[in-house]
């Protein structure tokens, strides 16, 4: 895939999948299935909330789908909004059960202080003082994402890692697979860990494990619970890396933040010019559609009636106003802060797709959308922060939250003064105003 297409005006948007969609033979539920995917039998939405949930590709457009993305080699099956109201494995929210909990990266110990080394890239030179996501921050924007629920901060001492053998037993470096001891309380339990002497970082944690551990603290009150981690992450011994994922049905997750450093951009061929909204650039999908899938490996787990491309002068939405106020954007190298809340962005909005699995809802292979799968790190920085109409009633749904409201709430996030002007925030908080304005016109 090209590394970057410097200097873009981003001035075309297309709002369909790109070329390469019909080479690795993905076909898009039609019109009438994507209707027919929003409505269920007894459940029915206030007018207002209809209004958000109406189609419109100016706001939703078409999965991009570009050479060695997830939907390239699709296995999902589409989930309609009545298959996930009556999903055997759909945990219900309750008035006891209805929490959502975020647990900070674990403590680490003097003893194991080996690994505050893993926690910053081999590549990383400091000399550009980016902070890393604040799991504040994070809890901040799930409160605004999941509107309705409470969402708490459990205290950073809920975890720490220790030695799993005898403190004078110092694991040693380079000795490929270890143990580590994760404690809470007065209980620990055993997670593996390795070391690599040619990898990105110096050690990375099993997600397995620590998806385990979270399972063994879900308080009683919890709807779910997702615990951050500053540390890389794998699940078996072919991985490369993992940057996350759910045990759905168990009600937790685990994010790492380790690899959505903006430090690792060009070793991870993230092409930071075209992330979103500006992965929807014409130019850019013309240019991807015929290249070769990059081999980064990271688990996790139609064309509108306007025409393929769309410019921004003929077609006025939510997509193409987020594209204008990005393209006005200063470069990302000009300031840290703007790379920190590059860094923050990433972590919320795959924050909210991991916890979007707790809440019971799969893959979205319908539109652009939060919900859909990412087979690279590239891919994940294309992909959207909201919801689209299928997978937004859902959570609705599940929350008995406003759209108007949860919108606002998102709005308010996204217009603090640290993420204002900001190349994630800034165009999302301009795609709900953009929304916003359609649903008032519309009303």
């Amino acid at each position: 895939m090209p590394r970057s297409i410097s200097n873009c005006d981003h001035t075309v948007v297309c709002l369909s999948s790109s070329p390469h969609a019909a080479i690795a033979g993905f076909t898009r539920q039609s019109q009438r299935q994507r209707l027919a995917a929003i409505k269920a039998d007894n459940r029915s939405f206030p007018r207002e909330d209809k209004l958000f949930l109406e189609e419109d590709n100016r706001a939703f457009p078409a999965p991009l789908l570009l050479p060695g993305d997830d939907l390239a080699g699709d296995t999902e099956n589409p989930q309609s909004f009545q298959q996930w109201l009556h999903g055997e494995h759909r945990n219900p929210i309750t008035a006891k059960q209805k929490t959502v909990y975020v647990v900070p990266s674990p403590q680490v110990d003097p003893s194991v202080d080996f690994m505050r080394t893993w926690i910053t890239p081999e590549c990383s030179n400091n000399k550009n003082s980016i902070k890393t996501p604040s799991t504040k921050d994070v809890q901040d924007y799930l409160t605004a994402f999941y509107h309705g629920l409470p969402v708490k901060l459990m205290p950073p001492s809920t975890f720490r890692f220790v030695p799993w053998e005898e403190p004078k037993r110092r694991p040693r470096k380079n000795t490929g697979q270890q143990y580590l001891g994760l404690e809470s309380g007065d209980e620990c339990v055993r997670i593996r860990s390795r070391t690599l002497s040619n990898g990105v970082y110096g050690g990375q944690v099993n997600l397995d494990d620590l998806l385990d551990a979270a399972i063994s603290i879900l308080p009683k009150d919890a709807y779910a619970l997702l615990m951050l981690v500053d540390f890389d992450l794998y699940e078996d011994d072919e991985d490369e890396f993992v940057c996350g994922r759910a045990y759905g049905g168990s009600r937790v997750a685990v994010v790492s933040t380790a690899r959505y450093n903006p430090i690792l951009d060009t070793m991870q061929d993230v092409e930071r010019v075209h992330a979103w909204p500006a992965s929807h650039c014409g130019k850019y999908m013309t240019a991807c559609a015929t290249a070769e899938p990059s081999s980064k490996r990271q688990k996790r787990s139609s064309v509108n009636s306007r025409g393929s491309r769309n410019s921004t002068s003929e077609l006025n939405g939510p997509v193409e106003d987020a594209v204008s106020v990005y393209r006005s954007l200063p470069d990302l190298n000009s300031s840290p802060s703007l790379l920190s809340a590059l860094w923050l962005g990433r972590v919320c909005r795959t924050a909210s797709h991991e916890l979007g699995h707790c809440f019971g809802i799969a893959h979205c292979v319908y539109y652009a959308c939060s919900m859909q799968g990412t087979a690279s790190i590239s891919e994940d920085a294309r992909q959207p922060p909201y919801l689209c109409p299928i997978d937004l009633a859902k959570i609705l749904c599940a929350t008995s939250a406003s759209a108007s409201e949860r919108y606002r709430a998102l709005l308010a996030f996204c217009e603090r003064p640290s993420n204002r002007d900001t190349h994630f925030f800034g165009p999302f908080a301009t795609w709900i105003q953009s929304r916003l304005g359609q649903i008032e016109d519309s009303a």
